[in-house]
């Protein structure tokens, strides 16, 4: 009788981080849950088992090759949350094989910290923070002098997927005009949350507050750059919350350091962030350690959304939580994966 074996391979993620204990029963109640959290899982141990395999929990490269050896293979659950090159997506459709991911579980408190964020850039409080340590602080409007409301200040989102969706609604109370531009949308469904679809250079010129939650792809690497950045209104706010990579991040930084622009930043190109690296000395710069999705009760969403949609699919149901991946926009992807937890 064949065994029914879940692969999990989940670097950079481990088990305990994605579930807890209930969750990670249900997990083992689908079948037998075969681990390598330390290291990726050597090719001889994913070869061994791919005939009776099932599921797998993680970022296995899965090549047509591979998926030929495994004919009992339900479903490939990324819980990294990037949608990588490793994995052959048409041949995966072509066999009734879900890849999916539950990447949407970090949507919420990115929204969250990304507010936060933006307030901190309009009305100064953590430079004025560090003004009163250093005995500088201004009372009153004079401490004001360099400040905006964020309360109906215009918006502009690029990238309107799980993230920038999650913030327009975090958002509503302040009675922003919202901008959004994101190519891979119809207009319909920017317009039905309450958005005005625009163009990049429109987006930029008319925003006083912009949030990037844009993915990486082939096209659109560093297209946020010099000339992006000087069309940006004066003392406007502009916030990297998705991947580095899809601005000239030197040339973000000089639009930091000219005063032209406020930049808030949670990714860096290569982190963890060096050091010495010249990042850390830039002024009119916000730094985050990319952690604004990385809460506790999100890693645990993370488990319990990829078990639930399992627990569907092993009874022949699609999965309802997660993102399926798309051979088209998946083929594009060029998201570094991500190397800490």
């Amino acid at each position: 009788m064949s065994r029914n074996i879940i692969l999990v391979d989940p670097l950079p993620r481990t088990l305990d981080l994605i579930m807890d204990p209930s969750v990670r029963a249900r997990l083992e109640a689908l079948g037998e849950v075969i681990v390598s959290e330390d290291r990726q899982m050597p090719s001889e141990e994913v070869e061994r088992y791919l005939p009776d395999t099932v599921l797998i929990f993680g970022q296995t490269d899965m090549p047509r090759e591979r998926l030929d050896r495994a004919p009992r293979l339900k479903a490939i659950i990324n819980v990294e949350s990037n949608f990588l090159p490793n994995v052959d997506y048409q041949a995966c459709v072509e066999r009734g094989i879900w890849v999916i991911t539950p990447a949407s579980a970090f949507a919420s408190p990115v929204a969250e910290a990304s507010l936060a964020m933006a307030l901190d850039l309009a009305r100064g409080i953590t430079a004025a923070d560090r003004e009163f340590r250093e005995g500088t602080e201004r009372y009153g409007l004079e401490g004001n002098s360099a400040t905006f409301r964020f309360a109906g200040a215009p918006v502009g989102i690029i990238g309107f997927g799980d993230l920038g969706r999650e913030l327009r609604e975090l958002i509503r109370p302040f009675r922003n005009t919202v901008r959004v531009f994101d190519p891979w949308l119809p207009k319909e469904i920017v317009e039905r949350l309450d958005c005005l679809p625009s163009t990049l250079d429109e987006l930029l010129r008319e925003s006083q507050v912009v949030f990037v939650f844009a993915s990486v792809t082939s096209e659109n690497e560093g297209f946020l750059g010099k000339k992006e950045f000087a069309s940006m209104k004066p003392g406007a706010a502009f916030l990297l919350m998705s991947r580095a990579a899809v601005v000239d991040f030197p040339a973000m930084l000089e639009a930091a350091a000219s005063g032209h622009i406020r930049v808030a930043t949670d990714v860096f190109p290569e982190e963890p962030v060096k050091p010495d690296d010249p990042v850390r000395r830039v002024p009119g710069i916000l730094l985050s350690a990319h952690r604004t999705g990385g809460t506790r009760d999100a890693f645990y969403a993370l488990g319990s959304m990829a078990v639930a949609d399992a627990e569907l699919i092993m009874k022949g149901l699609p999965p309802r939580l997660c993102r399926r991946a798309d051979p088209a926009t998946a083929s594009m992807m060029r998201s570094k994966p991500v190397s800490v937890s």
